[in-house]
């Protein structure tokens, strides 16, 4: 670089009256910089956690009252008829022949019940579905972070409420709502009957069965025939065949369609078993989907396909059909939670212009079956009295929306309580602050007849308290994503002080012009201040019962700026030297600062947007090879082929991020990518052993004992070229379904373990020392690897020695250009006892370029967010036995092996370039800070499982990476410590 950059130009020696001495200075700094990571650490390691305080709140509360209804239920008893994955085009629509699919279902629809589109919000999911209908809220979004079939909470449903319960299905879904309810009886099938291999359609006939046998058994049970006769009973019956056949078959194949027919005969069936058992026309049937399916066979999402499930409902209170000469279906007030716009048009080959359709939330189901048989809603529920389907009196209407109203107001009002009686300054809500006031004057309409009015006003009034709901459910976002903001930009200020003050120049330009820079005459004061602040929130938080994490995050923001402050007179002396320079000088170092500010975000916000699509880096690289080229073109004075090698280098590994995540086998692959290590390692031998006498080479090469290192060298391409024979020999023992030989077992475990161990014996120059790794670590990958993976590991090995090669003309160039006058402050640069020179400016791209390879080490090969995105074939070739354990570190390790040679490049780099190791992580965990940052605002609690699971994986990476980055530095560190490199002047000195 020429000349010094700015404010970060010649590192000095001197410092704080701490530190007169360099062995004191060393230890006082040693110390401070422990103390440092080891806060970095434990502030990720807290806020890392405030999501799950501000996304992942539960919704639920307890404490309230159910409502009950002030009206007579219409129907006795419920029949609900869920058929797991079922869509809705597949149900409605004709197939091939012009026949429909579900002839009884549409018979009903057009003779004695309603129909519409439920709309399932994601997770399109069976268990958050199921949840949806039955307890009539959307899944706890801290579902996520326990587990599929665990329940985070105790929930309210239609099953608590009723007398009895009989439910009949899936393992996976039926004991999660009657598994702890003593007042029901139920059954489900061993999950071994859920075989992808076979007709799935038999599982529905299974509940079927149960439920025929159940009715069969209360001829001669009188208990049980007393209990059937009762009211408020519910009947659950999971139809999980279309599920299970979409998985395998996908949802257009023959298969699943006919399972469609399936169901319908099996409500068929159930309808008339009913009917003839009880003969009282006081049974209400609901039939309805948990969620639908994608055309290649998966769910979770929120597309149509997946979110459309049809609602059929008839018998006891349901209202019938409505003629319709348009195409048109009712008018709801409500907005639909999967954004569907209102009143779509039904499509023709439906068949159902004629019928009045009625599209509701998923969670209005649990309202309308509730208001059937005239039990009090769940108490958590969410949903909306879908008024369309029920067929009550004009009175009995208005009490039922009413019901609904009150129920969701005594959520609202129970949260409100809990808030209003821990917080000392409260903000309420003010929309619902006259709500008792509402609810008399609906009394007072009620008692005047005026139905129509009472109707639209509860109805009002119950928008308002799920607005109100929602309300309380982020009351404390604002004041929390400020805390964690505020704690992540101190971090990222107090380690820039840090590294301004230990790895610039600024301490020596300081110190001389004023040595008060560096007292600490008020620090007692400011830690008081700090104490002060500090214990007057912690007893406003105490007060008003917060959790305890809530303490260690505003504890841990305190703290890093009563850091900063205390560092006042620095910022202060930073802040005048600014001003003091010349307006040209300044305007020129502002714009320096600026450019580096706009050039650091800039690259980091592409990267933030590469953990959505990894093909960025395609751009990415195909942009770095051309300018770096273009650079090296018309810097380097003399012929070189290194323009060519790095626009090549960047191009290649530009290919990789275009394959796809998942891994397709192809042992030729892996085979020729052995040979091809084999070669890169070779021309990096040839340049290391005739190149050691140039100037331009000084830094990468190093003079070792010849027949030791290329004994060393042989061995590894040796073991490399066995690695890449072993590949086809293990893999067609498996191919064969034959038994892995404990011979090729123990050869593949030796050459892996034998390769790691050489480099550390390898020559001590840079280049040396870099092939032998790049050599070392080849063999374990070669053999777990399983198709492209292998030959992104050479390219990324190529443009790694792109960068190498890059930063070396860099400084060649640098040190070339520089002038006579100036060679001498450059040896003034170094410090003595680490032989290192300051930061500056423009060693910036250093961390940056480690930021761009890093990630493409994440994203390379597949999305290191998710391990279960890599195939576990991987692992075969050194164990076939189940070891769940060793398979997981194997494929770990085989993840590990591109950053762990992005470490070792970046430490070799700075030792080359002379700059600080700590200093540059410093500024590498500043720039993950940053993405850090953005992901804190990503992450999602709305969306299917993978979205919310990817957002919070984003966030909980880039979290970790202080400490990821800090533990691959102390392994890589066998590697890479003894690393030399040789100086201009020794050079100069023995041609002398």
């Amino acid at each position: 670089m020429r000349g010094g950059d700015g404010i970060l130009g010649v590192r000095s020696s001197a410092r704080s009256p701490e530190a007169n001495s360099p062995k004191i200075r060393t230890q006082f700094l040693g110390r401070r910089e422990k103390w440092l990571v080891i806060l970095g650490v434990a502030l990720h390691a807290i806020y890392m956690l405030s999501i799950f305080d501000i996304y992942f709140k539960t919704p639920i509360v307890h404490g309230m009252e159910p409502v009950t209804p002030r009206f007579s239920a219409p129907a006795k008893r419920l029949v609900l008829l869920v058929a797991d994955g079922l869509r809705a085009d597949k149900f409605f629509e004709p197939d091939s022949n012009g026949s429909y699919r579900a002839p009884f279902l549409r018979s009903v629809i057009k003779e004695r019940g309603r129909w519409g589109v439920s709309h399932a919000r994601p997770p399109t999911e069976s268990r958050p579905g199921h949840v949806s209908i039955i307890a009539g809220f959307y899944e706890d979004p801290s579902a996520v972070t326990k587990g599929w079939k665990a329940n985070p909470v105790e929930f309210d449903s239609v099953f608590n409420r009723s007398r009895h319960t009989f439910a009949f299905g899936s393992p996976d879904i039926i004991p999660i709502f009657c598994g702890a309810l003593e007042h029901s009886t139920w059954n489900s099938y061993p999950h071994e009957y859920e075989d992808f291999a076979t007709d799935a359609s038999f599982l529905d006939e299974w509940s079927l069965d149960q439920f025929e046998g159940l009715l069969n058994r209360s001829k001669e049970d009188v208990k049980l025939k007393q209990l059937l006769q009762q009211d408020n009973l519910v009947v659950f019956l999971h139809l999980l065949g279309c599920d299970s056949n979409g998985h395998a078959h996908r949802p257009y194949s023959t298969i699943y369609l006919n399972n469609v027919r399936v169901v319908d005969q099996i409500a068929e069936r159930v309808y008339n078993l009913v009917q003839n058992y009880f003969k009282d026309n006081s049974t209400a049937f609901v039939f309805t989907a948990d969620h639908g399916m994608s055309d290649k066979g998966s769910h979770g999402d929120g597309h149509p396909s997946n979110t459309d499930t049809p609602l059929v409902a008839w018998g006891a209170g349901v209202r019938p059909p409505v003629r319709t000469f348009e195409n048109h279906h009712h008018e709801n007030t409500v907005r639909f939670v999967d954004d569907h716009v209102h009143d779509m048009p039904t499509p023709a080959d439906w068949g159902l212009n004629g019928f009045e359709r009625q599209d509701v939330n998923q969670a209005d189901i649990a309202p309308l079956m509730s208001t059937l048989v005239g039990l009090p809603c769940p108490v958590n529920s969410v949903g909306n009295l879908p008024l369309g389907f029920v067929n009550l009196s004009k009175v009995d209407e208005v009490e039922a929306v009413l019901a609904n109203t009150k129920q969701i107001l005594n959520q609202f009002l129970r949260k409100l309580q809990l808030k209003q009686s821990n917080l000392l300054r409260f903000k309420p809500f003010k929309p619902l602050n006259d709500y008792s006031f509402v609810l008399d004057q609906i009394e007072h309409l009620i008692s005047i007849s005026d139905y129509e009015a009472a109707k639209m006003l509860s109805e009002n009034l119950r928008s308002l308290a799920l607005e109100g709901l929602h309300y309380f459910q982020t009351y404390d976002w604002f004041q929390l994503m400020t805390v964690i903001s505020l704690g992540y930009l101190g971090w990222m200020v107090y380690l820039m002080v840090h590294v301004l003050q230990e790895y610039t120049s600024l301490p020596r330009k300081f110190f001389q012009n004023d040595q008060s820079v560096y007292l600490q005459t008020n620090t007692k004061k400011i830690y008081f201040l700090g104490c002060l602040l500090m214990g007057l929130v912690c007893v406003i938080l105490l007060v008003e019962h917060s959790p305890p994490l809530y303490h260690a995050y505003f504890a841990m923001t305190i703290f890093l700026w009563v850091r900063i402050f205390r560092e006042y007179r620095f910022l202060r002396a930073l802040w005048s030297y600014m001003l003091g320079k010349e307006i040209r000088y300044f305007a020129k170092l502002l714009a320096k600062l600026l450019a580096s500010f706009i050039v650091s975000v800039f690259v980091l916000e592409i990267l933030v947007k590469s953990f959505m699509d990894r093909k960025i880096y395609t751009w990415i690289f195909l942009i770095i090879g051309v300018f770096a080229s273009v650079y090296l073109q018309y810097s380097m004075p003399w012929g070189s082929g290194l323009p060519v090698f790095v626009w090549l280098a960047c191009w290649f590994l530009s290919i990789f991020t275009l394959m796809p995540a998942e891994i397709p086998d192809n042992t030729k692959l892996v085979v020729s990518s052995g040979f091809m290590i084999v070669i890169i390692g070779v021309a990096s031998r040839y340049l290391d052993m005739y190149s050691r006498e140039s100037k331009f080479w000084l830094s990468l090469t190093h003079e070792v004992q010849k027949s030791k290192s290329n004994i060393i060298f042989l061995f590894q391409v040796l073991l490399v070229a066995f690695s890449a024979v072993m590949v086809p020999l293990s893999t067609y023992r498996r191919t064969e379904k034959q038994e892995l030989l404990v011979l090729h077992q123990v050869i593949n475990w030796s050459i892996a373990g034998i390769s790691i161990v050489l480099p550390l014996f390898s020559p001590t120059g840079l280049l040396s020392r870099l092939t032998s790794i790049f050599l070392g670590f080849a063999p374990a990958f070669l053999l777990l690897s399983i198709g492209y993976e292998a030959v992104f590991y050479g390219a990324l090995a190529l443009a790694l020695m792109a960068w190498i090669l890059f930063e070396n003309a860099y400084l060649h160039i640098s040190q070339t250009s520089k002038s006579s006058s100036s060679t001498s402050a450059m040896e003034d640069d170094l410090i003595l006892e680490s032989n290192e020179r300051c930061l500056r400016l423009s060693d910036m791209r250093i961390p940056l370029a480690f930021m761009v390879f890093f990630n493409i080490a994440f994203f390379g090969t597949g999305n290191f967010a998710s391990i279960a995105s890599f195939e576990i074939s991987s692992v075969y070739r050194f164990i076939t036995i189940f070891n769940p354990f060793l398979m997981a570190a194997l494929l770990i390790f085989k993840l590990l092996i591109p950053f762990m040679l992005v470490v070792c490049t970046f430490t070799a780099i700075t030792k080359m370039v002379k700059v600080p190791l700590l200093g540059c992580y410093f500024l590498v965990i500043i720039c993950s800070d940053i993405m850090t940052v953005h992901f804190f605002f990503l992450v999602r609690n709305t969306g299917s499982w993978m979205e919310i699971g990817n957002s919070i994986s984003h966030f909980g990476i880039m979290s970790a990476q202080v400490v990821f980055v800090l533990l691959l530095f102390a392994v890589t560190t066998l590697y890479t410590k003894h690393i030399q490199i040789r100086s201009s002047k020794r050079h100069s000195r023995k041609h002398m």
